[in-house]
């Protein structure tokens, strides 16, 4: 088959990862960095241009849009699947999943556990959001933060009040969740390919720290989920319609509670945790495919 991943570092562990894949499993792959693409729409004729040469008899499309670029990313997508390409990331997929609070409405519709979550619209009325969840500890997050940037842990009621206030004069749109104390600064991330757990790490923060992103220094070792968090995990990659997905989800007192679902999930710290060939994993998905 031939195979473009889409992405802007090929340097990057993922990357190497699934081109070692496909070639292993003799598929031509290509690395296509899709912030220099140039899309080309006219009647009945998609077409996508890169580097001057038009894109021709592409039988899959790897997405590895970086959040800084969803929506010329998603837009190189979209073209491809006009051009009858298979994706492992449909671009409606991707764009709700760049979308935080459309996000766990989704999950929220499916009837998935959640933490409790508030979002107004820089409501002067801070005391009442933070009544709402039950009083401090509170986290707040910037709608548009990534890997841990812009989450904050409000220890107290006058320390959230003062944080809300600083980003609503900001205009920044942030989202407010209740604090789950029982998870102990560690979340689970599971990775689903076309339906399927395929390896699930459970990430611990360092100490003082209660964000567990291996980005920020965290630790994680392989875990087997419980029937009810898979499956959780499992609906949750379905609601938000990923083949490919990241779900982070919290341990709770009231079962497990997701966070987030990602639509481009690295492979790095899954395959170290776990020992599971992931990216030999996703070839095989686009070859049931195709």
């Amino acid at each position: 088959m031939n195979i473009k991943l889409l992405s802007a570092n090929p340097a990057l562990y993922s990357s190497k990862r699934i081109i070692e894949a496909a070639k292993q499993r003799n598929h031509n792959i290509e690395v296509i960095n899709h912030t220099k693409c140039d899309i080309v729409i006219e009647k009945k004729k998609p077409t996508i241009f890169y580097k001057g040469k038009q894109l021709e008899k592409v039988d899959a499309v790897i997405p590895r849009i970086g959040a800084s670029v969803t929506f010329y990313g998603t837009a190189v997508v979209r073209q491809f699947e006009m051009m009858h390409c298979f994706t492992t990331t449909e671009s409606q997929a991707l764009v709700r999943s760049r979308d935080k609070l459309r996000s766990l409405q989704i999950l929220s519709r499916a009837g998935l556990g959640l933490p409790k979550t508030i979002f107004t619209n820089y409501s002067k009325n801070v005391e009442e959001i933070i009544a709402q969840l039950g009083g401090a500890p509170v986290i707040i997050k910037l709608l548009e933060g990534t890997q841990g940037i812009g989450v904050i842990l409000a220890e107290t009621d006058k320390a959230a009040e003062s944080v809300i206030e600083a980003f609503n004069n900001l205009q920044a749109r942030v989202i407010v969740q209740e604090f789950i104390k029982e998870a102990g600064g560690a979340d689970i991330r599971a990775f689903v390919v076309d339906g399927q757990v395929v390896g699930a790490m459970k990430r611990q923060g360092k100490v003082g720290e209660f964000r567990s992103n291996l980005h920020r220094g965290g630790s994680a070792k392989v875990i087997e989920l419980s029937d009810e968090e898979e499956t959780a995990v499992i609906k949750a990659a379905k609601a938000m319609g990923l083949g490919i997905a990241g779900v982070d989800l919290l341990q709770s007192a009231r079962g497990p509670l997701i966070l987030e679902v990602n639509s481009s999930p690295g492979l790095e710290g899954i395959e170290e945790a776990t020992g599971v060939d992931i990216a030999n994993t996703i070839i095989k998905f686009i070859e049931r495919n195709v």
